[in-house]
This record gives C-alpha cells, sequence and structure tokens, in this order.
C-alpha cells in the first residue's frame, strides 16, 4: 500500500493538531470569562459587628441597628437573617443596597428577659463573604436594680 503525502497534511495528524488548538482557545475564552465574572461582586462592610446595649431596664426599648455599607461594585442582596434564639428579632432590607450605598439591620431584643444578653445574629447575603455572623451583648436589669 503506497501512503502519498496528502493524507499526512490533511489526515489523523492534521486534525489532532486544529482541535487541539480549538481546545486551547476554548479554554482561555472560557477562563477570561470567568476571570471577568469574578471582578464584579458585593462586599459587605459593618460599621461595627457588635451592638452594646450595655445596663438596660427591664421592658426598655430593644431595638438596635447593625449599619453597613456595600463597598463592591455589584448590588447587595441580603436573602436571610437569622438570630441564635426566639428572644431576639431581626430585620433584613428587602430592596438590594446598590454598590456604594448603606442599609441595616435591625434587631429588636425582648428586654423583658432579665440578665445578660449575648445573641448572634446571622446574616447571609451575595456578598464576597456570604455568611456573616454579628453579636450583640449587654445586660437587662430589673426595674429596682437588681
Amino acid at each position: 500500500m503506497e501512503v502519498h503525502a496528502e493524507t499526512f497534511k490533511f489526515g489523523l495528524p492534521f486534525k489532532t493538531k486544529i482541535m487541539k488548538k480549538i481546545v486551547l482557545v476554548l479554554f482561555v475564552g472560557l477562563m477570561g470569562l470567568s476571570l471577568t465574572a469574578q471582578e464584579k461582586a458585593a462586599k459587605i462592610e459593618f460599621k461595627s459587628e457588635t451592638v452594646d446595649y450595655g445596663e438596660i431596664i427591664k421592658g426598655a426599648d430593644g431595638v438596635r441597628a447593625f449599619e453597613f455599607t456595600n463597598t463592591g461594585d455589584a448590588p447587595l442582596i441580603i436573602s436571610k437573617v437569622s438570630s441564635s434564639c426566639g428572644c431576639t428579632i431581626p430585620k433584613k432590607p428587602e430592596d438590594p443596597i446598590l454598590p456604594g450605598k448603606t442599609g441595616e439591620i435591625q434587631v429588636k431584643y425582648d428586654t423583658n428577659r432579665v440578665g445578660p444578653i449575648r445573641k448572634a445574629i446571622t446574616v447571609i447575603s451575595n456578598a464576597d463573604t456570604p455568611t456573616k455572623v454579628l453579636k450583640i451583648k449587654g445586660e437587662v436589669k430589673a426595674a429596682d436594680g437588681k
């Protein structure tokens, strides 16, 4: 059987080289797209990650707020805010927080419970750090100061 030079020119070795080039171009293209997609991300920065109630009297106003700023370059969406117990009720913002804008998460603690306050509030969002744990602390004193 006689082999011609044209078989190698357009045969299997030629097709393999073309396929390698196509795969390389696709790989480089996909890497470029993934890097571009990662550049735009929301970033949440809290003014303080702990709210100190200090000493408060039983039945006092238990509402406090965690202020934050979206320092990223994509809208920040807070999907869930939960507390470590039923005595603390957090409230998340409903609308997305645009880049450079501020928002707040309100927390209401049941001040009819006398004793120390040590609770955690978990915030889940689309930020580059998707889970943040905030803390409240303080002490609720009885009306007679005990």
